[in-house]
């Protein structure tokens, strides 16, 4: 397994370092990247960005907003957050597999004496707090798996930056944001530095899978550059524009929170925006048009089942978004 780390705290250029790797590299070899970003909003491809953050507090604080090109929920990062990027083929982990890739997390706690288990779909926690969520992109064959750890993040700065759905409160049975997650240093016997932390979890992968530094050319880094300043630092992919609609609705299932926004003539969708925290291997956009034509009556379930509603929402039935879009 080859190691990088991509050297920067900026969050533009570390998602395109991400994509680079994932879409350029070699693909016959496995690839592990360490990487942090300060004071920065992280959306989840699937989301709309204004429904996810506080826009006022964000501005104020001047924290950066940036969508990365899986699924899953917003995140907030800072410098007591690490970072971790698997790239590897599918068969390690078919079907949004997310346990496998956090083992090592849990393993390398256990050095220092903290406890941790996977919970839900894609969450590490301690005694029952979460400090670590991951999420998955599958192409061609491939899989990113990214997670973020809570080693000794803001959790104010968290609660006040991120706009966490009711829903998401609801499932878990907790009340706010700051009752929810942690970080691993509350838990220490000791204050565990970011370094010692990265040394102990290199280590474990070492020793598991081998690991071989290695760093991109000064050409590749150019290229690097060029797809942050090109993609990941611009208005269009970070917000976008949200178009107009007739009807919002909204429902949590195990996938994941979904929100679809349509319009809607005599009976039919016109179009259709979907947004939320799910995860999917098809091109939602696909979706989106094939849905557009539909009729918004009993009928709809049935002209969904050809469209393979799972390939593009993992966990989602045609019965299910028949019933969202219908209301």
């Amino acid at each position: 397994m080859k190691y990088l780390e991509t050297g920067s705290t900026d969050p533009y250029f570390n998602l395109a370092f991400e994509e680079y790797v994932f879409e350029k590299l070699d693909r016959s070899q496995s690839y592990f990247i360490l990487w942090q970003n300060e004071n920065t909003i992280v959306v989840g491809k699937h989301q709309n960005t204004y429904e996810e953050i506080n826009q006022e507090y964000v501005a104020e604080h001047r924290i950066r907003v940036v969508r990365r090109l899986s699924g899953g929920g917003a995140v907030y990062h800072d410098s007591g957050n690490l970072n971790y990027t698997f790239i590897v083929d599918k068969d390690a982990a078919p079907d949004f597999n997310f346990a496998v890739f956090t083992v090592p997390v849990i393993r390398t706690l256990e050095q220092i004496g903290v406890k941790a288990e996977f919970t839900g779909r894609n969450d590490l926690t301690i005694d029952g707090k979460k400090f670590s969520g991951s999420a998955q992109y599958v192409r061609q064959g491939r899989i990113m798996h990214h997670g973020c750890i809570m080693l000794d993040s803001n959790i104010e700065v968290v609660s006040n930056a991120l706009r966490v759905k009711e829903a998401k409160f609801q499932s878990k049975g907790v009340k706010s944001v700051r009752s929810r997650v942690t970080t691993i240093n509350a838990h220490a016997s000791r204050p565990v530095t970011m370094e010692e932390f990265k040394r102990l979890l290199k280590g474990y992968i070492l020793q598991a899978e081998g690991l071989e530094p290695m760093e991109l050319t000064p050409e590749q880094l150019a290229e690097v550059r060029h797809l942050r300043d090109t993609k990941y630092a611009t208005w269009e992919w970070n917000y976008g524009a949200s178009p107009a609609y007739d009807m919002r609705r909204e429902q949590r299932f195990d996938a994941g929170t979904v929100t679809v926004h349509v319009q809607a003539e005599a009976g039919r969708i016109r179009a259709v925006k979907i947004y939320g925290d799910f995860f999917g291997s098809g091109d939602l956009g696909e979706l989106e048009r094939a849905l557009a034509g539909l009729p918004l009556d009993d009928r709809l379930e049935d002209a969904l089942e050809p469209l393979d509603v799972g390939w593009y929402i993992h966990g989602l039935t045609a019965r299910d978004l028949a019933g969202l879009l219908r209301g």
